[in-house]
């Protein structure tokens, strides 16, 4: 089994961070990422990252290489935003595209219920949208948002370290649940 997992946006990608700077969103999303790989390794999964640490990686390339990969499951990580000014929005949403294949969908509900019950956040729902990276995979593919950083609870809660392993564990939960029911 072959997950890809993708840090949305990348390092030098303007505008992604909290309202008061402290967090660029790339910073989170690449370390539940790897929180993600360690923990689905220790399963025996073999995980591939579409991102890199060093530059912003273009949609186009982190979708050809997953399709080029032959890949199980896409996974992008991300952190949530409204507006520009912190504000009351919150919760957890999970994405797929908009005329998802069925183990997208499987997939989708798998992660947004396990981030929604071991992080306690509020539940936003499972949504579909035409995002790049769910529409032009050729296998199941979500987008998750763990959290708001325009929010100022979540957006601390964003740069903990216990946080960051609470939705990493999640994920890596929800993937081995899906990897299981496909069995």
């Amino acid at each position: 089994m072959k997950i890809m997992l993708d840090a949305g946006h990348g390092p030098n990608t303007i505008g992604k961070r909290t309202i008061d700077g402290k967090m660029k969103e790339f910073e989170f999303n690449e370390v539940v990422a790897q929180l993600v790989t360690n923990e689905l390794s220790t399963f025996g999964i073999t995980v591939m990252h579409s991102h890199d640490k060093k530059r912003d990686v273009p949609l186009n390339e982190r979708t050809k290489v997953a399709n080029n990969m032959r890949v199980d499951a896409f996974i992008s990580i991300h952190a949530n935003a409204f507006g520009t000014t912190w504000n009351n929005v919150s919760g957890i949403e999970t994405f797929t595209y908009t005329k998802p294949s069925e183990q997208s969908i499987i997939l989708a509900s798998l992660i947004q219920n396990a981030l929604c019950s071991i992080t306690a956040r509020t539940n936003r729902g499972v949504k579909k949208a035409d995002f790049a990276v769910v529409r032009d995979t050729k296998m199941p593919a979500v987008l998750v948002e763990c959290g708001f950083m325009t929010n100022k609870q979540e957006a601390i809660l964003l740069q903990s370290k216990d946080y960051r392993m609470r939705c990493a564990k999640a994920i890596a939960f929800a993937i081995l649940c899906w990897i299981e029911h496909k069995r």
